[in-house]
């Protein structure tokens, strides 16, 4: 696989040079600073391939092209943020970048109570508290309807944590679940939340998939004339969050997206951490089936903290977690061998050590939550470690 490390751009606490000396070959970055529904220009482009070179790597894969809500609704200047979303992959193109990481779930990112939760050991690591979020979506949010999306007992168990609940942690709850893409300065006040939300009122999980599956139909031709490859991230945490929809939480979603537009430019972002916090997926299995589409994998782990889902779960260590990331690994290299005999370009998979339990002197640097240095570092090495096991002839599956 390509390992390669996410960088946020210089506003970034981990640089570059520690991505290198973490061991890692590329870098995957993004124009966070270019408003969404705005092509990306050539200059700004280059601008960022010269600061991540200045670094000892280059830049690699886009993580990620933001896709608008106006695009997600197919409402307002929809038209014309397809067209500067195609603008932008024609001018990535240009610069020698073929393969862009996007998402397309509703109003918020990948969404935790807790950004730096303290573990049994000290460690701090990003954390979804079930019961926390439900308080805040039926007390602070008071989102209609949201008393019927929850089973009664943990209605009670919302109120009862929410009677005790300092100040501080409303405020905290508040912006971390409002917060916008990681690496972006973008982010949610309660009232600009709920508008958000209502105008997905009249959308549900079908009328979002099919536009999904319109946008698709728009950008993957001019994605393929280019020779370059779109890679859809999975819904995180994968089930509906303040009523909205999600469509791409289960294998069967990423199914239908793929067959309906069946092109291998239309692809797989495989998040072992956004899939596996559903005990009905079984990872090793889903990233099997799926491979011949998969072009960029985020290995990471979480612990769920009960079966079922919606659940309450943490970051935990690369190895750690409910997910066999041996399992996976093997399953992704296994795929590159495939591709190779096959004779196929692209035989490469990307690969980032996603996510990261802040350890050592993570604790003291502030680094954007969820992207510390020596946790991924740490993630990064055991990962690379499995890997040439596997590909070692004695011990591997040569």
């Amino acid at each position: 696989m390509r390992h390669i490390w996410r960088w946020f751009g210089p506003i970034d606490k981990v640089s570059v040079r520690d991505a290198a000396q973490a061991g890692a070959q590329g870098i995957v970055s993004a124009l966070h600073h270019v408003p969404t529904g705005s092509a990306w220009t050539f200059e700004e482009i280059r601008k960022r391939q010269d600061e991540v070179r200045a670094g000892g790597l280059d830049w690699e894969l886009v993580e990620s092209i933001p896709v608008s809500e106006s695009i997600k609704t197919m409402t307002g200047d929809w038209k014309a943020h397809i067209g500067a979303w195609k603008e932008s992959l024609r001018q990535l193109a240009k610069a020698g970048i073929s393969t862009v990481c996007y998402n397309f779930m509703p109003v918020l990112d990948w969404t935790r109570t807790d950004l730096r939760w303290e573990t049994a050991d000290g460690a701090r690591a990003m954390r979804f508290d079930l019961v926390d979020f439900i308080a805040f979506d039926i007390h602070v949010l008071q989102r209609p309807g949201a008393l019927e999306d929850y089973p009664p007992q943990l209605v009670e168990a919302a109120r009862e944590r929410f009677t005790g609940m300092p100040q501080e942690k409303i405020a905290a709850l508040s912006r971390n679940i409002g917060a916008g893409l990681p690496g972006s300065s973008d982010g949610y006040s309660i009232g600009e939340l709920r508008t958000a939300l209502a105008r997905y009122d009249d959308i549900g999980a079908d009328a979002l998939r099919d536009n999904l599956i319109d946008f698709l139909s728009e950008v993957v031709p001019v994605a393929e004339k280019l020779e370059m490859r779109l890679c859809a991230h999975g819904d995180d945490p994968p089930w509906p969050l303040l009523g909205l929809p999600r469509i791409l939480s289960t294998e069967q979603d990423y199914v239908r997206v793929l067959d309906a537009v069946d092109r291998n430019a239309n692809g797989v972002t495989f998040c072992t951490g956004s899939l596996g916090a559903r005990p009905d997926n079984d990872l090793p299995t889903i990233v099997k089936r799926l491979a011949p589409r998969i072009h960029f994998a985020h290995l990471r782990n979480v612990r769920r903290e009960s079966e079922g889902y919606p659940c309450s779960f943490f970051e935990d260590q690369h190895l750690d977690g409910n997910t066999d990331m041996v399992a996976v690994v093997a399953q992704l290299v296994s795929e590159e061998r495939r591709r190779m005999a096959e004779g196929r370009t692209d035989h490469q998979i990307f690969m980032r050590p996603d996510h990261g339990q802040e350890i050592l002197d993570d604790l003291t640097r502030c680094a954007q939550p969820g992207y510390p240095a020596i946790g991924r570092l740490k993630g990064l090495a055991e990962l690379r470690g499995i890997e040439q096991t596997l590909s070692h002839p004695e011990f591997g599956m040569n």
